[in-house]
């Protein structure tokens, strides 16, 4: 597992993420995801809220990508994670404990994201590399 920096998390805390699965056929699926956030150094987490083509996605073995990016610094990341999908327990009480806090429905599902890689996104030629390439994560 990759380790999320503060940069990162300050980021991933002030910008909305954007996560995509891809389905069986190999369609992506992508979106925003507001609830999306940082679970601990190594994990981030979003509440399932629509149980629709995501959740699907996920249930058939995709994997997930995370990307978030501040437009004004020309930068970013994109992290790959293998997800985890929890419908009680400490993710899912987790989640129903921020959409209280934030004024959303309960959730159906919580879903930890298990990072796996994390790449720059940084406009520049450090874009698309690994962070363990450039000394970081």
């Amino acid at each position: 597992m990759k380790t999320l920096t503060d940069a990162m998390k300050d980021m991933l805390a002030t910008q909305t993420p954007i996560q995509a699965t891809v389905t069986e056929g190999g369609i992506p699926n992508l979106g925003p995801k507001r609830s999306l956030r940082v679970y601990d150094d190594h994990t981030l987490i979003f509440n399932e809220n629509t149980g629709g083509q995501t959740l699907a996605n996920l249930r058939n073995g995709s994997r997930i990508a995370v990307a978030v990016i501040d437009g004004e610094k020309l930068d970013g990341y994109r992290f790959l994670g293998t997800p985890e999908i929890f419908d009680k327990g400490a993710p899912f009480d987790n989640a129903v404990e921020f959409a209280g806090k934030n004024g959303m429905k309960t959730p159906k599902f919580a879903i930890l994201v298990h990072i796996d890689e994390i790449f720059s996104l940084r406009s520049g030629p450090d874009a698309g590399k690994k962070m363990d390439e450039l000394g970081a994560a």
